[in-house]
């Protein structure tokens, strides 16, 4: 059966002027992947990568570890929705960055304080009860994402094993158009989605199945490198 393989990317700088851009780690853990599938033997026909900067240096990272030349394409469905949009809607004191550093740097933990305002963030986001608010309401990101995994399915009929790099948020959507295509369901695949996480979705005569969600043993033998954001 043809193989379709959707990874996370690296770890971004979260608090830097260019959250965009892959972190140190994150340009280690995009290498170890790449490693990984050469070691178990994958070998990807074509790469597909979102269009933002952490998914570009994610891919080169892969091919990197893989050390193999594969034809690379961009497709923009498979970009994260704007979470920093969501959760300024939410919280608009968080549209001054300076504000938002002070109020998470008074908590004991400002990353689960974060992480607990941006889940209240996309709940609110996913509710259907704010839409016009939003630059992308969760029902256009949901049928963007259909749209890219519809798009990768076409591909797999030419090219077998497809790499997708992409983001948490898109992946933890095409796993649950896959499955059980509610909102919570998306929630709780986004929530555990880590850097660098491998999903498989098989093809086979009556379509996409997802097969596993957020594979990740090339990070558990050094635990520095398991991060979720």
């Amino acid at each position: 059966m043809a193989r379709l393989l959707l990874v996370r990317h690296g770890q971004a700088s979260f608090g830097a002027d260019d959250y965009d851009a892959l972190s140190p780690l994150g340009h280690e853990q995009a290498r170890t992947l790449g490693k990984l599938l050469s070691d178990r033997g994958v070998r990807p026909a074509l790469l597909v990568r979102g269009a933002l900067r952490r998914h570009a240096e994610t891919a080169a990272g892969i091919l990197d570890g893989l050390a193999m030349s594969v034809d690379v394409a961009i497709d923009p469905g498979w970009d994260e929705f704007d979470f920093q949009h969501v959760v300024e809607i939410h919280r608009p004191l968080f549209r001054d960055r300076a504000a938002m550093a002070a109020e998470l740097a008074r908590e004991a933990r400002p990353d689960r304080a974060f992480q607990e305002i941006f889940e209240a963030a996309t709940t609110r986001w996913a509710s259907g009860d704010h839409d016009p608010e939003y630059g992308e309401s969760f029902p256009a990101f949901q049928s963007r994402v259909a749209a890219a995994l519809a798009s990768a399915e076409a591909l797999l009929r030419a090219h077998r094993e497809v790499l997708v790099v992409s983001s948490g948020g898109p992946i933890a959507m095409a796993a649950t158009l896959l499955t059980t295509g509610s909102v919570a369901g998306w929630a709780a695949f986004n929530r555990v989605s880590v850097n660098t996480g491998v999903t498989k979705v098989i093809a086979g005569s009556r379509g996409l199945s997802l097969s596993t969600f957020n594979e990740h043993p090339h990070l558990e033998a050094d635990r520095r490198l398991l991060t979720y954001r």
